[in-house]
């Protein structure tokens, strides 16, 4: 598809702020379940929005400002305002809001199950392989408590976070296996690994620490 983003409106402030004023009030994690999902709703990155709540909280525009006046102590009233935005946007209706807008996913695939396997998704692979690189191939193991601990945060079992450890494997180079993998999660990992396998792991470490507060609402 062609990507055609939707622009940024004043309005969306608001979705912003309401977010903002949830508490505790202030900014949020980039990647908390609150923006993320707010994200997907208006197709604009995770990180755009951190950059424009620290606009709200810094108070940077006079349009931001006079929002602030109106809605900053009186939440009921801003809730009131974005239910309206969302009946006038059609925010319940995306294919009647995005009507006409070709839109090319991005970050949204990252966040959405995989049709290989619908109880994972491409950022739950992240944060594996993020503590694969921790690990050697004998502590892959459902009794690793960090692999253990990693399963409670992302509400899966502990044999499920090692079975994709193990499709890792295939995935890395530098183990070399030789023996052919026939797990539907194999292309899924190597697109992960594509892209994260041989950038710099502390890197990744510290995106995969951003990425957990997703999990932790």
């Amino acid at each position: 598809m062609v990507t055609k983003d939707v622009k940024w409106q004043d309005e969306y402030w608001l979705l912003l702020m309401q977010i903002y004023l949830q508490k505790p009030v202030g900014v949020k994690p980039v990647y908390c379940r609150r923006m993320v999902d707010l994200s997907l709703e208006l197709h604009i990155a995770p990180e755009k929005l951190a950059e424009r709540m620290n606009r709200i909280a810094n108070l940077e525009t006079p349009r931001i400002e006079h929002i602030w006046e109106v809605y900053g102590h009186n939440p009921r009233k801003l809730a009131r305002a974005v239910r309206l935005l969302r009946e006038m946007k059609g925010f319940n209706n995306p294919k009647a809001f995005y009507d006409g807008v070709e839109v090319n996913e991005s970050f949204e695939r990252d966040f959405k199950p995989l049709e290989e396997n619908d109880r994972l998704t491409p950022v739950m692979l992240i944060l594996i392989l993020d503590l694969y690189f921790r690990l050697t191939p004998q502590t892959m193991a459902a009794e690793t408590p960090e692999v253990q601990e990693l399963a409670r945060l992302m509400k899966v079992k502990p044999k499920e976070v090692v079975d994709v450890m193990e499709v890792l494997q295939h995935c890395d180079p530098y183990l070399n296996r030789r023996d052919v993998c026939f797990d539907p999660l194999l292309g899924p990992c190597q697109e992960v690994w594509r892209r994260f396998g041989n950038a710099d792991v502390e890197a990744l470490a510290a995106y995969a620490s951003q990425l957990k507060a997703y999990f932790r609402n």
